[in-house]
């Protein structure tokens, strides 16, 4: 049957319904006279009966007409998805799911696709589904452009000027409960790890170049202005040139015992501060992500000495690893802190 022509197919369907009910035949006697199967007499007879002979015509295969995206209309729709999100397009949620790009194919072009043809969609315009990188809502796009655009290209070339180094700090806390990475396991059953109930942790503060270079600083008590002004002692002694230490604006940064220390060595160091609510300019942010996921997957500490004796053998191992240090600066968000 499908290897007929259309018009063959429809005279089948036409002399069959006939047979049957013109001509009194029985559906069992019609189905073997014209070879075919008693399921699709019986569908045909149906068909006719219930919108007469407009229902034994033969169906277009294959895509309706309609129904597919000219290029310009693709096009529209990728530039929507990757410039903006759901929610600033007047659409439910905060991510674009396969439901989301429908609904706004639907009301945008009045085409209703399946989630499926969605996703092929998708693909072709060279879109994959990713996990979203965070941004806050108060970071301001145009400080972030002036730090990237002016700016940070103004401290490298007081860098050059000066033979001084660029630094690039931030501080982070580690508990010793804290759990990444996975683990296998048996099939619906949740692995288990034992570890001490005892709630350990530590303070860090940390500084990194381009150039591999690593400082840093453990301590147990909570971080202040003294505390940082002591790493800020130890960095600036640690150098034989002069320091332009970048960072966040956390208050600790900009209290006024940090900014009268800073004041009185102003030939040794001097501060800069990154735009409020940008941690990604940060490359020693990478540095933290990394203490947080490796430092402790081979131990579990129960002690306060354990503890710090694990985080500082990380550290020192970075610090023996100067190209390993270098690779945080190869992220996309801090690429532009490799010129220096």
């Amino acid at each position: 049957m499908r290897k007929l022509p259309r018009s063959a197919q429809e005279a089948l369907r036409q002399k069959v319904v006939r047979a049957v009910l013109v001509k009194g035949m029985t559906q069992r006697v019609a189905a073997r006279m014209f070879e075919v199967s008693e399921n699709s007499v019986s569908t045909w007879v149906r068909a006719y009966r219930r919108s007469g002979a407009a229902a034994l015509k033969t169906r277009r295969i294959g895509r309706p007409k309609g129904t597919a995206l000219t290029q310009t209309q693709a096009q529209s729709l990728r530039k929507s998805i990757v410039g903006k999100c759901p929610d600033q397009l007047r659409l439910p949620g905060m991510l674009w799911t396969r439901e989301a790009v429908s609904a706004l194919v639907e009301r945008r072009f009045g085409i209703r696709l399946s989630r499926w043809t969605i996703g092929r969609y998708l693909h072709s315009l060279g879109l994959t589904a990713q996990k979203p990188a965070k941004r806050a809502l108060e970071q301001n796009p145009a400080q972030v452009r002036y730090w990237l655009q002016t700016k940070y290209p103004a401290i490298v070339r007081q860098a050059k000027e000066e033979k001084a180094q660029i630094w690039w700090a931030d501080e982070s806390g580690l508990r010793s409960e804290h759990q990444s990475g996975t683990t296998w396991g048996e099939k619906g059953k949740t692995p288990v790890v034992r570890q001490s109930g005892k709630r350990i942790s530590c303070n860090i503060l940390s500084a990194i170049t381009n150039q591999g270079k690593l400082a840093f600083m453990v301590f147990w008590e909570r971080l202040n202005a003294d505390v940082f002004v002591n790493f800020l002692e130890r960095l600036v002694n640690q150098q034989s040139q002069k320091t332009l230490l970048i960072l966040d604006r956390y208050s600790v940064h900009t209290s006024a015992r940090t900014q009268k220390w800073v004041e009185e060595h102003k030939e040794d160091i001097q501060l800069f501060y990154l735009p409020a609510y940008s941690p990604e300019l940060n490359p020693d942010e990478l540095l933290n992500q990394d203490l947080k996921s490796n430092a402790l997957r081979t131990r579990r500490p129960s002690k306060k000495e354990e503890l710090l004796r694990s985080v500082r053998s990380f550290l020192r191992s970075k610090q023996k690893q100067p190209a390993k240090v270098k690779r945080y600066f190869d992220e996309k968000h801090v690429r532009y802190a490799r010129a220096a």
